[in-house]
This record gives C-alpha cells, structure tokens and sequence, in this order.
C-alpha cells in the first residue's frame, strides 16, 4: 500500500458510499447500500459504529437545525433519520422521489450553501436511463433538473458554487452546469470523460482550489482534476471499487475514501481482502469545502 495512503476501518462495506464529514461530531459517516447500514468513525479517537436500517440509505446530509440528519432510502423516501444509541429512528417523511419509477432508487446527493439538496436516482439495476437529477428546497418542493441517467452519482459543488458538477457513471461521463443563485442549472457540457482503463466515475467532492476530486470504480484510485478538466494527480488504492470521498478534519485537510466488496471473489475476480474498507489518503495539501447542510439554520 503506498505511504500516502492507509485503511482506517475494514469494514467490508459491500457498497459503502455517501462519506460526510460531521464537525459537530468529529466523524465521518457513510453508508453501506447493499449492507443497508449507516456507519461512523470518530477522528480523534478512532471509534467506530454502525447502526441496521430495514430500507436502506443511498446518502446522508446534516440538518442545518442541528437535529440530526436527512437521508435518501433506497425506497426513495427522503427522511428526517436520527442515529440514537443502537438504532436509527426515522422522524418524519419530506419528500419521494420518481414516484411512478418503482425500478429506480436514491443515489448520492449533497447540499449546496442556500441549503438545497441536489438528489440523483438510478435504474437500480443499472440497465436503463430512467434515472434523474433532482432538487429539493428547503420548504419540501421538488423540481426534476435533469434526465436520462442509467446511474446518477456524485454531485459536487465549485467553491464559489457557480459550477456544479454531476455524473453519469455508466456513460463514464461527468457533467458540468452553471448553477445560478435561485437553484438553476444551464449549460450542461461533459466536462471529463472517462476511457475504459480509469473505470467508471463515482462519488467526488470539490476541494478549496476547484480540484475535483473523484472516485474510479473498476479504476482502483482516485484523482483531482484541474478546473479546466485536465488530470493533475492520482492515488492508487489497493482495492479495484473506489466509491467517493470526503474531506474531513477540523483543518479540512484529511482525504476519506470509500470502496466496496461488492462482487469482488466472483466470477473470476481476484479477492481484495480490503475491498469495503474505508482509507485515509494524504491530499498533499489540498483542503477541502466545509460540508453543507439541508435547510435553514435557527434564527
């Protein structure tokens, strides 16, 4: 394993994704979607948790009220959930998303600064476009952005948030749209495109600099990119389904990235013992953007 790079937590997560960083908490969270668990790992002490859901989580977001978090189901519901010792209690119903899509669930989500979340859904079984890019406002409204996804993955978010960026993994394509003040979106261009040799983009964050950071699926790394699109660098990891990742710490300045076990040891794959495992990478000095929250804050 390179130096710049080492396993935190062997959680074997068959499909972690979704890392958050919490401040209030010192941890990150993430979820395991084929696992249908949510998990922690405190960054001080190093101590880990999970808690079993019955419907699965796609994604986790902080509430901006301090109450807890709001999750996207693989049912796609998007709740109130708050994570008490030994369980995790949905609190309320705010939204559903495609409800007429019923072969569809959540996939990956974010808040921008103004307190929206940006949701993607997906064909869950990967075969058709009848996934979406969705936005849900602070007073439960919904409005469909964009259309046509097998897999919608990783929104992420310039630093001066005129710039959001949004994939669609099976077309090994990320987008790129201008993002206006009141929530909308223009512009629609591809912006990176993968080859077959770097996988298929995955989950991916904004670091302070408009580095775009993002996770290869069956590419077994992850990389930064230039804001003009250009590769700047890569990390190798020793496991081939590199998932998303985060910036965390109070400095923003610590890399986590999930992966998955999800298929490898079949159908002729090479086990990973590591596969599943949450990393810490060493962005090399890179910080990252603080993590936005769903609605708006108290007073």
């Amino acid at each position: 394993m390179p130096q710049e790079v080492r396993c935190v937590w062997p959680a074997r997560a068959l499909l972690g994704e979704g890392p958050l960083w919490s401040p209030g908490q010192g941890a990150v969270f993430f979820v395991d979607i084929h696992g249908s668990r949510i998990l922690r790992h405190g960054l001080d002490d190093g101590s880990q948790a999970d808690w079993a859901l019955e419907d699965a989580a796609c994604w986790l977001v902080e509430c901006a009220d301090g109450d807890g978090f709001i999750a996207g189901l693989r049912s796609r519901r998007v709740v109130r959930l708050r994570l008490e010792p030994g369980r995790a209690v949905i609190a309320g119903e705010l939204a559903r998303i495609d409800p007429g899509r019923p072969g569809n669930r959540l996939n990956d989500a974010k808040a921008d600064a103004q307190g929206r979340l940006w949701i993607g859904s997906m064909d869950d079984g990967e075969e058709t476009p009848s996934g979406a890019f969705h936005r849900l406002d602070p007073d439960g409204s919904i409005t469909r952005m964009d259309e046509g996804y097998t897999v919608a993955n990783g929104p992420a978010l310039s630093p001066d948030g005129r710039t959001l960026y949004h994939t669609d993994s099976a077309a090994r394509t990320i987008h790129a749209f201008d993002l206006d003040g009141a929530g909308r979106l223009s512009g629609k261009r591809a912006h990176i495109r993968f080859v077959e040799a770097d996988g298929y983009p995955d989950g991916m964050t904004c670091d302070a600099e408009g580095g775009l950071w993002v996770a290869h699926w069956d590419g077994g790394r992850v990389s930064r990119f230039r804001p003009d699109g250009t590769l700047d660098r890569s990390i190798a990891l020793p496991v081939s389904r590199v998932t998303s990742c985060v910036f965390a710490g109070p400095a923003l300045d610590r890399l986590f990235v999930t992966t998955a076990a999800h298929g490898i040891g079949r159908d002729g794959r090479p086990d990973e013992p590591l596969a599943g495992a949450l990393f810490e990478c060493d962005p090399g000095g890179v910080r990252g953007l603080p993590p936005g929250r769903f609605g708006h804050p108290p007073g």
